[in-house]
């Protein structure tokens, strides 16, 4: 017997379900496709439809030009925000370029803005938790500029100063980190006893479902891999819940080819997920990668069902290329006048 080697633990990989396209996504890539079926190219789409490289360069080949500024786009033209949302001023440039819309900002973003609006009508500061520059944070407190104040984190509330302590409010990004949240919350709590919080949570059930996924499998896993882009913030956050969970390691890569074999060395178990602007091609990619080295035995690690899904955008039931040369014609016949 001495001279037996012990076997190798058994190679296996954790697949994370729920993962990949949440509702706002899938309903925002679709309004995209169907845009271009429709109005015929080019559609312009202000900032990145969704923050995934991939998405941006498969709809870029089928006819969409993605821009960073609404003076970009050309006048009398189509243009689409981004499911992460754009603040009123926004909306004011498209009108003055003459431009016919298209809004494919999540509905669940559409509720925190609505939640904005109708607490600094009331006069209330309103505490704002998100990452500083992040598309979302920018078009939220667009909606009430002179209320919002950004916190950006736990260790952000030290800086955080109200007009009136019996007026505070807390509202949130939809794409953080619930645990972190939840920390950010409990120290402003302490700060300003009478916070109130919104009318329902605002991180949303796919950002909550990917996390519980990700913790769920995380304790039993050498090393967590999340597919997903650097500039997504719901991406960035599963490898910081995964390493929270207990992982030996996480990281986060677009695609298969970006996965360093090192990361293999003494690994057994493999966990994987997705953020919820990733097509699920992407993670087959990794997974093929991941049996060619072995790692064949796939497990299914489910911790929700989602059934959610979004109508799209109203404006995709117009006639929106009519529409943009009717405002030209407007405009011209104003600047005759």
């Amino acid at each position: 017997m001495g001279g037996m080697t012990a076997t190798p633990p058994a190679r296996r990989v954790l697949l994370a379900a729920p993962r990949g396209y949440c509702a706002g996504v899938d309903r925002a890539v679709i309004a995209v496709e169907k845009a271009i079926e429709q109005y015929g190219s080019p559609i312009y789409v202000r900032h990145e439809i969704v923050h995934n490289k991939y998405v941006v360069q498969t709809l870029e080949r089928k006819g969409a030009i993605f821009v960073d500024a609404t003076a970009e786009v050309p006048e009398g033209s189509i243009v689409m925000f981004s499911a992460h949302g754009v603040a009123p001023v926004v909306h004011q440039e498209a009108a003055e370029r003459r431009l016919a819309t298209i809004d494919a900002t999540c509905p669940l973003v559409t509720k925190v803005h609505k939640e904005a609006v109708r607490f600094a009508n009331d006069d209330y500061d309103i505490l704002l938790i998100g990452h500083e520059g992040h598309e979302e944070v920018i078009g939220t407190s667009g909606e009430a500029p002179d209320h919002i104040t950004l916190v950006d984190g736990p260790e952000d509330v030290a800086n955080v100063t109200v007009r009136d302590e019996s007026k505070v409010v807390w509202l949130s990004q939809t794409t953080l980190s619930v645990d972190e949240t939840m920390e950010t919350v409990d120290k402003l709590k302490e700060k300003f006893p009478q916070l109130i919080s919104p009318p329902s949570d605002d991180i949303c059930y796919a950002t909550q479902n990917r996390q519980i996924a990700v913790k769920q499998m995380g304790a039993d896993a050498d090393l967590v891999i999340v597919v997903g882009s650097k500039n997504s913030s719901n991406s960035v956050r599963l490898v910081e819940v995964a390493l929270g969970a207990g992982a030996r390691d996480a990281h986060l890569v677009d695609f298969a080819e970006e996965i360093d074999e090192a990361w293999l060395d003494g690994v057994s178990t493999v966990g994987l997920t997705s953020g919820a602007s990733v097509p699920d091609i992407l993670v087959e990619g990794v997974l093929e990668w991941l049996a060619q080295r072995g790692f064949e035995d796939v497990e299914l690690v489910k911790s929700a069902e989602e059934s959610i899904t979004f109508s799209l955008p109203k404006e995709l039931r117009k006639d929106l290329r009519a529409e943009a040369a009717e405002l030209m014609a407007r405009g011209g016949a104003a600047a005759a006048g």
